[in-house]
């Protein structure tokens, strides 16, 4: 698991509390969260809100792959 600051790590672990009552609520359609990612992703989330020193989201790459020149 990813080390993160304190505050982060409070935040996650606020979060996780919150998932585990079956309280938590994702922001957009207020469905319970049950997806432990998810409930990571969001205190990840609230604690960049809240200013702690958080990596940026890991976005998908895609590889450009070679395309051959001889057709």
């Amino acid at each position: 698991m990813a080390k993160y600051p304190r505050k982060a790590q409070e935040k996650v672990e606020k979060v996780m509390r919150e998932r585990n009552e079956g309280t938590l609520r994702s922001g957009g359609s207020g469905k319970k969260v049950t997806i432990r990612k998810q409930a990571i992703a969001i205190g990840l989330s609230e604690a960049r809100a809240a200013g702690a020193n958080v990596p940026k989201k890991a976005t998908g790459k895609k590889s450009a792959g070679k395309k051959s020149a001889s057709r």
